[in-house]
């Protein structure tokens, strides 16, 4: 999978611009403020329709304009599309091959790609919410019946919120609607739950392979999915439904005083374990940082064996967090394999480590220039 070349036009800090990417090493260089990352996330929105930075969308748009939008032409699996994001006060577009997409589960997916930078790290110390939107934001590119289903899960826990709130402020309860919602949401509970468990799985296949790699065999790592109800893996979907319903009845009273949902994938987290001690708790920094990279690692893999394709890789000067074993091990992996999109402010960390020759972009100021060299 190739992203060929990319149009902003009124993005960030970028009134114009126009890059086309034949190799598949690409660098922007440049110090800190100057719009390296407004083009690295400009990859990320056009992928995945949103930031990994703001959920603040507005915050796209160039100051003094009315819309900002992302344009790129896609090669996958020999064949070669183009896709557009566009935001505007009057919500957001998506095309593919120029055709509106009215869902988002029906765009997501057409550009494939996996996102390292420095907040990543805390992916293992961070907070339950940070590991839920990772598990949704990857499962969500490569099964858009995931997406759908989150979506749906989403929606009906807004509503039955909303009700709960209303019971509590009016002391009437319509016990049928509260039944309807609850069946709602425990049906698309069931397939999230599924899903997510089915994707741990396979991902910590592809992780442990690569961290035992790092480790040098010294070290197994497991992810460990924390459910907020009482299910495990083999747990089946009628299972999850029944054992939902049967939660939610016991807590309603208690739910309704509090105006919320006590349990459910929005509550749910996940554990990393290394030789089975919580890495978040009981992990050296150094292991925390191996975690992540293994899970990082493993994502590229995991989506070749999905889609039949490398993803695109998104590194935003992450290298310079990595010490010299870990960048050897992230650079081996994707050499020759997958392109690559790379910010940084010095070329230290990559000098004499990578065998092919990048195109080298110099970024000031939101102004690009091109230029090729071996580094």
């Amino acid at each position: 999978m190739k992203l060929k070349n990319i149009h902003l036009e009124n993005y960030r800090n970028y009134e114009t611009i126009q890059l086309a990417f034949p190799n598949s090493l690409n660098i922007f260089l440049g110090e800190n403020a100057q719009g390296k990352t407004n083009l690295l996330e400009s990859i990320y929105v056009l992928a995945m329709t949103r930031s990994h930075r703001t959920n603040n969308e507005k915050e796209f748009i160039r100051w003094g304009a009315e819309f900002a939008r992302v344009e790129g032409e896609i090669e996958k699996k020999e064949r070669i599309f183009p896709l557009e994001m566009a935001i505007s006060s009057k919500g957001k577009k998506t095309k593919i091959n120029h055709i509106e997409q009215r869902k988002l589960s029906d765009y997501v997916g057409a550009l494939n790609i996996v996102l390292f930078a420095p907040e990543d790290l805390s992916l293992v110390k961070g907070s339950p919410q940070g590991r839920r939107k990772f598990l949704d934001m990857e499962l969500g590119q490569v099964n858009p019946h995931y997406l759908y289903q989150l979506s749906q899960y989403q929606s009906v826990l807004k509503q039955r919120n909303h009700y709960l709130k209303r019971i509590y402020e009016t002391k009437k309860t319509d016990q049928n609607f509260l039944d309807v919602l609850s069946e709602q949401l425990v049906e698309s509970a069931s397939h999230v739950l599924f899903l997510r468990y089915q994707f741990l799985l396979k991902l910590e296949q592809h992780a442990q392979k690569v961290h035992q790699k790092i480790s040098h065999g010294k070290e197994r790592l497991t992810l460990s999915y924390q459910p907020s109800l009482p299910i495990a893996q083999e747990t089946t979907k009628e299972e999850i439904k029944a054992i939902f319903l049967e939660v939610l009845k016991k807590n309603q009273a208690r739910e309704i005083a509090k105006q919320t949902t006590f349990v459910g994938p929005h509550r749910d987290d996940l554990f990393f374990l290394v030789n089975e001690k919580n890495v978040q708790t009981f992990g050296s920094q150094g292991q925390q940082r191996t975690t992540v990279l293994s899970v990082k690692l493993a994502e590229i893999e995991l989506m070749k064996e999905e889609i039949g394709e490398y993803p695109i890789l998104l590194l935003d000067d992450v290298l310079s967090e990595l010490d010299d074993d870990r960048q050897m091990h992230l650079l081996e992996t994707i050499e020759g394999k997958v392109q690559t999109f790379l910010t940084t402010t010095s070329l230290e960390h990559i000098e004499n480590k990578m065998k092919s020759t990048p195109d080298i972009f110099y970024v000031t100021n939101g102004q690009i220039e091109r230029k090729s060299e071996s580094v």
